[in-house]
């Protein structure tokens, strides 16, 4: 197969990462795109650093993004860069939505600009489904987001089917469901468990402070979902995918395998604080993948149970090592 080549927003994040991996292993030629700051973030891919090609650009400025597309000449650009914190979403809602929505629009327009056979992948979210209408939830479930992000991910949602019906693009909109991994950034509740189950079993730190213990999440493996992004991309038309488990857990199961898993039980370290239930709690998000496993032939892979093991057995490496 001819060396392909992708061009990746969001590369340093934990589906970056995974998405890296993937496709450098098909053979593609995969170009990140990072923001200038002062402080590089590139942990994530930092084993990848020789293999891959870093492109400075930011998602605010559409000029960098053109630039970025003449140069990557890819034959297609994820988009995975965002805000992407839920509640940083209530204390920046402006740049949530610069960033989160009008940022898939600036990508459209410099792959139509520079060239419109681009195929693309836009990021969308289970967040968008909000206070759900329906359980499961499918891609015909009509979307009510309770947060900026939410909303802000339905734009660009949106704007990615508008795009691909307006100009013919080949545009496709992933909404992915959770998705956990060892490389999960320590602000998500999965990653903040099995961060500290791995620091209590080491004798480091003495309970873990959670809000609500029994919001139901269907919660997936990362690096199974960026291969279902990926065949999005190789169909023959383009569509929207949801990828999901198709079960719901809740925190409270997540705690208990993670704290079992190190011969723990969790009631005499978990301590609930109320100030950290969000403003508006999302209910039951539950998808219903079965349009990806007929159309993509993607099933997920690793169990909810192997991933918890996987994510809190990382931290006890890594803390392992320090201690």
């Amino acid at each position: 197969m001819h060396g392909k080549s992708a061009l990746i927003t969001g590369i340093t994040g934990q589906d970056g990462s995974y998405l890296a991996e993937w496709l450098l292993s098909r053979g593609y030629r995969v170009y990140g795109l990072v923001r200038r700051s002062s402080t590089e973030n590139l942990e994530r891919i930092e084993h990848l650093k020789e293999q891959i090609n870093l492109i400075s650009g930011d998602l605010l400025d559409q000029k960098s993004l053109i630039a970025a597309v003449e140069t990557a000449c890819p034959d297609e650009v994820y988009n995975l860069a965002a805000q992407s914190f839920v509640p940083v979403s209530w204390h920046q809602p402006v740049l949530t939505a610069e960033l989160t929505a009008l940022g898939v629009t600036r990508m459209l327009e410099a792959i139509r600009t520079v060239n419109d056979k681009i195929r693309f992948y836009q990021a969308s979210s289970s967040e968008m489904f909000g206070r759900v209408q329906e359980v499961p939830q499918t891609e015909k479930t009509p979307f009510y987001p309770r947060s900026p992000y939410g909303v802000a991910k339905v734009y660009g949602h949106w704007i990615t089917v508008n795009y691909r019906e307006s100009y013919g693009m080949f545009a496709c909109s992933g909404i992915l469901f959770n998705h956990e991994s060892p490389r999960r950034g320590l602000e998500f509740v999965t990653r903040k468990i099995t961060n500290a189950v791995a620091r209590i079993k080491l004798g480091l730190q003495d309970r873990l402070v959670l809000g609500n213990l029994e919001a139901r999440r269907d919660w997936g493996y990362a690096g199974d979902y960026v291969k279902g992004m990926w065949l999005m991309l190789q169909q023959e038309t383009p569509g929207d995918y949801i990828l999901a488990t198709g079960e719901t857990h809740t925190v409270r199961e997540f705690v208990k395998i993670a704290f079992e898993h190190v011969d723990l039980d969790y009631e005499k370290y978990v301590v609930i604080d109320p100030r950290l239930f969000r403003p508006a709690e999302v209910d039951l998000l539950l998808g219903d993948p079965s349009k990806a496993r007929a159309g993509l032939g993607w099933q997920p892979e690793v169990s909810f149970e192997q991933l918890v093991k996987m994510m809190v057995d990382a931290d006890l490496a890594r803390w392992g090592k320090k201690v």
